[in-house]
């Protein structure tokens, strides 16, 4: 019943039926991890953990060890670089867990690390988010060309990620490249008008950026 109601998205019933077996029946490992999705759906991260771990006690299969590091994530916990490290140990090709490490290893500061992840995550199936993390990471190594080739792979699969766009008119407009740039300019701001802001501080805080005095004007050089 648990199952069968969670596959539903009835979480409600789901929580009583899998308490209700955990209560009545022996304790199993995947009795426990389905308790752990279950609480992870329904937002209550803490259950989540305390059940997942009890599933990891009673075995480190890799559904265990990949449910576990995506609920330290969640609760961003210390461990969950370590967590995601355990899940590529025991499979080596998880996109997920290399995208997953990777973002949270550049947050960390460790660049370049988190780069070689995330250049192993960003596959033909990759989301654009992963995408986009491999930009930002090869920002901040200096990697300016490959940045703009991983924004540029972001939107092409997500045309309206204006955060992406914004970033690479920014990287774009660094390269001295401004034609390219305020097409890209224009594109963010098309998609989300909130970035004129960002936009115009952009332009105007770099060296080989442009100065509108006049918002107007910037809109209309913007296609707004």
């Amino acid at each position: 019943m648990a199952t069968i109601s969670f596959a539903r998205g009835e979480l409600a019933a789901a929580e009583t039926a899998i308490l209700t077996a955990l209560a009545g029946q022996a304790v199993t490992l995947p009795r426990h991890l389905l308790a752990a999705k279950i609480f992870r759906a329904g937002g209550n991260l803490p259950a989540a953990l305390q059940h997942c771990e009890q599933a990891l006690a009673l075995g480190r299969t890799p559904e265990t060890l990949l449910e576990h590091a995506r609920l330290l994530t969640a609760l961003r916990d210390k461990g969950a670089v370590a967590a995601w490290r355990a899940v590529l140990a025991a499979d080596v090709r998880s996109a997920e867990a290399k995208a997953r490490l990777g973002r949270l290893l550049w947050e960390g500061g460790e660049i370049e690390e988190a780069v070689r992840w995330l250049t192993d995550a960003a596959n033909a199936k990759a989301p654009a988010s992963v995408w986009f993390d491999l930009a930002t990471a090869r920002e901040d190594l200096k990697d300016r060309k490959g940045a703009i080739a991983a924004y540029r792979k972001a939107l092409s699969i997500r045309p309206d990620f204006a955060e992406a766009a914004v970033n690479l008119a920014i990287q774009l407009q660094e390269e001295g490249d401004m034609d390219a740039a305020m097409i890209a300019y224009g594109t963010a701001y098309k998609q989300k008008p909130a970035t004129l802001g960002m936009i115009a501080m952009a332009l105007t805080s770099a060296q080989t950026g442009r100065l509108w005095l006049d918002r107007e004007a910037l809109r209309h050089s913007l296609g707004g």
